[in-house]
């Protein structure tokens, strides 16, 4: 019998709970039955199970068609060489931002919570996010895309659906004449890094490790004076080349070049996001982007810091045995009240310092958790035998310890006798020697049930960059467990 251990490893995360296929997947069966064009393309294990061959852009193609046809209504196409989205997947990523936006961590400065509006960053022909994001909820997009292919397709696909039509405006970007087409001409940047209030230097990538995004405006310069958004979403570019954008043979869901390929790949074109979010702040309530290497995930977050944002909120979308993450920051403060039924927090995280410099060790890293949340004016009490630091934070703590409004140690003494009310954010720090050079630092929130606990999250990341920019000799992401 396996044990709990090697169950708990096996566990993944699951598909979104609001997604229609999150208990109901998709029938190929049926769809077969009910739908001719797509039965030629289903075919029997020798268990009797209908599958597809997953390997055939026409098969994936008329699998999507079919879906959004009988489960949502929509009259959708694209042609061939076209990115092909997966309906459950991109559902996923439309559910997340769902509750991001319902959990009120970020306030709306308007009342009206039903007029949601969006942008989505290169939409491709498939238009597959304003459809599904206007069709399941209502909520209105700007989308954008800078081919004539694409731009066609999507308008005829928005067309094609005329009682969502209204919704949707599909928006040219405007490509320079030093845009890097996919012949790869050019190599000058067709953004400036001199525009006022963006912190360049913030965000340099090390010579000859990565690239930086030479291609057409993503946000700024897109965007219209005066305009607002509750949110962005963007598929990025993944691959840094159309070699490595053709190395799995398992599936085939096309895309061409302008889809799959940016020099740098994801991390320089998401890294363009965050740039251009530092210009236009809080004209979004929440930036977003889907992520496909975990590892790009970590320097992402890593840089997020950097630019001081007020949240960071990542998850991970499992469709079958492929895996994205999805990534989420804002530059509006955050509310004092947090929690809603549509958002659970986690009560534990942990994450790992690793390449601690020899003369550092576990009270070094203990006695650094205390003063930084004493230097916020939280309230600390360290026990140096256990290697732990319980804290307790009010609202304009928690502010405080996320914007860095931090104070000198002596001027907050102090506060070391705030109180431990209901409507405080209690939690626990420990602090674990694992290897040498290796700490595990866990985070233990006390009263599930606090007005500020769905702040907890975001204090520990910050926690976490405070500490792995002090301590650790590389300053990888964050991997929370």
């Amino acid at each position: 019998m396996p044990s709990k251990k090697r169950r708990r490893k096996e566990e993944r995360p699951k598909i979104h709970p609001k997604n229609k296929y999150s208990d109901n997947p998709p029938d190929f069966a049926l769809l077969a039955s009910l739908y001719p064009t797509f039965k030629p393309f289903v075919f029997y294990t020798r268990e009797g199970r209908p599958r597809i061959d997953w390997t055939d852009f026409n098969a994936t193609r008329e699998l999507t068609r079919v879906l959004l046809l009988h489960d949502h209504n929509l009259h959708w196409w694209i042609p061939d060489g076209q990115l092909c989205p997966t309906v459950p997947n991109r559902s996923n990523y439309i559910h997340w931002i769902e509750d991001l936006l319902s959990s009120h961590i970020i306030p709306r400065d308007n009342s009206n919570e039903d007029n949601v509006r969006g942008f989505d960053i290169g939409t491709g022909a498939n238009c597959i996010y304003p459809l599904l994001g206007a069709s399941l909820l209502g909520w209105s997009f700007v989308a954008s895309e800078m081919t004539d292919v694409a731009i066609e397709w999507a308008e005829r696909n928005v067309k094609n659906n005329p009682n969502i039509s209204e919704l949707i405006e599909i928006r040219k970007v405007k490509c320079s004449q030093n845009t890097l087409s996919s012949e790869g001409l050019s190599v000058e940047s067709s953004y400036s890094e001199e525009r006022e209030g963006l912190p360049s230097s913030s965000l340099d990538m090390p010579a000859g490790e990565d690239k930086s995004y030479n291609g057409p405006s993503i946000l700024v310069d897109v965007v219209r004076d005066g305009e607002t958004f509750d949110f962005c979403m963007c598929n990025p570019p993944f691959f840094e080349s159309f070699e490595e954008a053709g190395l799995n043979p398992r599936t085939s869901c096309g895309g061409t070049y302008e889809e799959m390929v940016c020099p740098g790949g994801e991390k320089a074109f998401i890294t363009r996001i965050i740039e251009d979010s530092v210009v236009l702040k809080q004209s979004f309530r929440w930036y977003t982007s889907m992520v496909g290497r975990k590892v790009n995930l970590k320097f992402l977050v890593s840089k997020l810091r950097q630019v001081g944002v007020t949240v960071v909120k990542t998850t991970e979308f499992v469709q079958g045995k492929t895996c994205r993450w999805g990534l989420a920051w804002s530059f509006v403060p955050p509310a004092t009240k947090i929690v809603t039924p549509h958002v659970t927090e986690k009560n534990i995280l942990s994450f790992m310092l690793e390449g601690i410099q020899r003369q550092f060790g576990a009270i070094h890293v203990l006695r650094s958790v205390e003063s930084f949340f004493l230097a916020g004016g939280a309230s600390c009490k360290l026990n140096a035998s256990s290697f732990v630091v319980d804290i307790t934070a009010s609202a304009d703590h928690c502010n405080a310890l996320l914007n860095n409004d931090v104070k000198h140690i002596d001027e907050v003494a102090s506060c070391s006798n705030v109180q431990e009310a209901p409507s405080n954010l209690c939690f626990r720090i420990l602090v674990f020697q694992q290897i040498p050079g290796t700490l595990l630092v866990k985070g233990s929130l006390q009263h599930r049930d606090s007005a500020l606990s769905g702040l907890f999250s975001s204090i520990v990341q910050q926690l976490e960059a405070s500490l792995r920019q002090k301590f650790c000799k590389e300053k990888t992401g964050t991997n929370y467990i």
